[in-house]
């Protein structure tokens, strides 16, 4: 009889995924996206006020950056460049404290995602559809948006 009680509470604990002992891979899966995201969007604002120096370094300088935002937004009118690179610093570093610091994940995850896909959208503008494509900027932007979606479920449910 013991057996059965026992198989029976052994069978609820698996299905509800809080078996004794169980690696909660889901729980470690979100915190690497978030940590990945985050630190992504923040290693970006460190290289644009020159915290990088040697080879790897993409912008080297706010100025670096500036030049490279005009180059990704040809389309904009020149005098909305600056306030294009601001705006993106200013939210990558809003998005990438948030999503390491794991505060406010709904709405820095959602506003990552749509960052990301305006990104995207502006590199296939500007440099065709393989850039954005080959730095994994579609993926990064669906990968926040997937993060986002876990995070509202995590509410309703």
């Amino acid at each position: 009889m013991s057996d059965i009680a026992s198989d029976g509470r052994k069978a609820e604990s698996q299905q509800s995924g809080k078996f004794a002992g169980r690696f909660d891979w889901e729980r470690w899966g979100i915190l690497y996206l978030r940590i990945a995201l985050g630190a992504s969007f923040l290693s970006g604002i460190a290289d644009r006020f020159g915290l990088y120096t040697g080879r790897n370094v993409g912008y080297g300088n706010f100025a670096g950056f500036v030049a490279y935002t005009a180059k990704v937004n040809s389309f904009m009118p020149a005098w909305t460049i600056p306030f294009l690179a601001w705006a993106a610093t200013a939210a990558e570093f809003s998005f990438g404290l948030a999503l390491v610091l794991g505060i406010w994940l709904r709405w820095a995850a959602l506003g990552s995602s749509v960052l990301l896909l305006l990104f995207a959208a502006a590199m296939a503008i500007s440099f065709g559809i393989k850039s954005p494509l080959d730095y994994s900027v579609f993926s990064a932007s669906a990968g926040a948006l997937v993060l986002s979606f876990h995070e509202f479920r995590k509410r309703i449910g």
